[in-house]
């Protein structure tokens, strides 16, 4: 590998999370918080257990960020099916394009787009644990020269995964608000620039939250976007 692929973006910021992701932990770990009291006290399960939470969530992270998003084959699929998206930064075309991700360097699409859901549901949960933990180790105290001595990382540390946590919890509702419409970020957000929807008072694609939800995570029931925009024009021409 030539030195400077080590820079390209994608490398850069896989490499940034994963370390942040460790340094977070070895700091919760390091310091006087409910980790090292279960340690001393012989309770190895939690802090087992959130070590895996940890390890989940980054190779879920990994996985979203490296694999196909659902590229369409030109040479297979010459025209651009529905829903798809050519992502400028990427520079390929995405099949059912939610957004292109910056802090997975990948765009999200109708392949990993189930397990980024994923992600977020499990990342936030380590959050939430890690800022328990954190706010456990936290003693107030004056004067407070000495405090930023012994807790100045802990609390930065605390006020890290307090961010992180609002956006998680953000992202996380807001995708689950599109996934039980069947509707994507770039859908939501540009519904008036799409011809497919500026046609349609509605969302075409919507067919109840059951269906949403197992069509998503499952893939039931299967068949092409286009099947289902005929249906619904279909059904439109019908109730006129």
């Amino acid at each position: 590998m030539a030195p400077w692929a080590l820079l390209r973006p994608g490398v850069l910021v896989r490499t940034g999370h994963t370390v942040l992701t460790w340094g977070i932990t070895l700091v919760l770990f390091l310091h006087d918080t409910a980790l090292r009291q279960w340690e001393e006290q012989g309770e190895l399960l939690l802090p087992l257990t959130f070590l895996l939470l940890v390890l989940g969530s980054l190779l879920l992270y990994l996985a979203v960020s490296l694999m196909d998003p659902g590229y369409v084959n030109v040479l297979l699929q010459p025209q651009q099916p529905l829903r798809a998206r050519h992502c400028r930064e990427c520079r390929r075309c995405v099949r059912r394009y939610d957004h292109h991700c910056p802090w997975m360097e990948n765009c999200v699409g109708e392949r990993n787009h189930p397990l980024f859901v994923a992600y977020l549901a499990l990342q936030l949960v380590v959050l939430l644990w890690g800022l328990y933990l954190a706010w456990s180790g936290l003693r107030f105290f004056r004067p407070w020269g000495l405090w930023l001595r012994s807790s100045g990382l802990l609390f930065a540390t605390f006020l890290l995964l307090s961010l992180f946590s609002l956006v998680a919890s953000l992202l996380l509702a807001s995708h689950l608000y599109l996934v039980a419409s069947n509707t994507t970020t770039w859908e939501f957000i540009s519904s008036h620039r799409i011809a497919y929807l500026r046609q349609r008072p509605g969302n075409p694609f919507d067919r109840g939250l059951t269906r949403n939800l197992a069509h998503f995570f499952c893939g039931w029931p299967s068949g092409s976007w286009e099947t289902l925009w005929a249906e619904e024009e279909e059904g439109s021409s019908q109730d006129v």
